[in-house]
């Protein structure tokens, strides 16, 4: 079977997410596509990880279903390493990410996206407070076990903003 392009990933992540908004309201395939945007540099595989990096938890996708579809194995493997298994506490899981490349690039800019002051200003201050020490706890985690350039280059695209914290 053919795998699918990217395009087709993209349109995959919409059906997907259909329906479904983040916590500001917004479309929620918009969040996933920031998330590809910032992996750009990284290639086609990665791009198509970020964009399907919600699908296995947030919809009744299943990775079985998404390789019949024809999403490459490689990226199937790296969208199951992202996502968070019931039960599973958000630390352990970061330290099951970081041990794969690809899936710490997808989370880095997943959390760059979720870290953007813009959106954080749209939440409840009691969320707003809660989120923001939960991403900057996360990156703490994350960053060191990505190249300072790759971080770098992602936070420069997703959110400009946390530049400063590489400074």
């Amino acid at each position: 079977m053919p795998h699918l392009t990217l395009a087709e990933v993209d349109a995959l992540a919409a059906r997907a997410h259909a329906g479904q908004h983040d916590r500001i309201g917004v479309p929620y395939v918009e969040h996933v596509r920031a998330v590809a945007a910032g992996l750009a540099p990284f290639g086609a595989g990665l791009r198509m990880a970020a964009l399907l990096h919600d699908v296995l938890e947030d919809t009744p996708t299943t990775a079985e279903d998404l390789l019949a579809a024809g999403v490459p194995a490689a990226v199937v493997a790296t969208v199951r390493r992202v996502t968070r298994q019931p039960g599973a506490e958000y630390a352990a899981m970061l330290g099951e990410i970081v041990a794969d490349q690809a899936a710490t690039l997808v989370k880095i800019a997943d959390n760059a996206h979720n870290s953007r002051a813009d959106r954080a200003a749209q939440l409840p201050e009691a969320d707003r407070a809660r989120l923001a020490e939960r991403y900057r706890a996360a990156r703490a985690v994350l960053w060191p076990a990505a190249a300072a350039e790759d971080v770098r280059t992602i936070v420069a695209i997703v959110n400009p903003g946390l530049l400063a914290e590489l400074d």
